[in-house]
């Protein structure tokens, strides 16, 4: 490939051109282009614009919203109890000595179910750890009194 200045047919530049210079050039072009988009999208505000991606004032936002939601559903379970008992109270079906709102707010507590049964690769899991415990209090035990001789 060369270029001419038309007006006095003087060489400007040459450049010799094969299947594999031409084939390298477009390759790290591409891959040029490739990493500049890639870098743009994911260190500026526009991965934003990218279905899957959202903001972190949103996802900030999103936890303080879930946060304020549990926080308001508490109280509301706690409120509701109340009402309820001074309902019982106003309707004369229960005596107001045993009438305390420390015993409401402990009713609302309810306990989240959990399941507490032991599987077996907690079983197993447990029978190593106490062998390898067994093992290292003999091993200990055994040092103590070869330090003692």
């Amino acid at each position: 490939m060369i270029i001419l200045n038309e007006d006095t047919f003087e060489e400007i530049f040459s450049f010799r051109l094969t299947l594999m210079n031409v084939f390298v050039t477009f390759t790290l072009g591409g891959i040029f282009l490739i990493l500049v988009t890639t870098f743009i999208i994911a260190f500026t505000p526009l991965r934003e614009f990218i279905p899957g991606y959202s903001s972190s004032e949103l996802k900030r936002n999103a936890t303080e919203l879930a946060i304020k939601s549990d926080s308001l559903e508490t109280a509301l379970r706690k409120n509701e109890v109340y009402i309820k008992g001074v309902q019982k109270v106003l309707k004369g079906e229960l005596d107001y000595a045993k009438f305390n709102k420390d015993s409401i707010m402990a009713e609302t507590d309810v306990p989240s179910d959990v399941n507490m049964k032991v599987t077996e690769e907690e079983i197993k899991l447990r029978e190593e750890v106490a062998k390898i415990e067994k093992e290292s209090g003999e091993s200990k035990v055994k040092k103590n009194k070869g330090d003692k001789k």
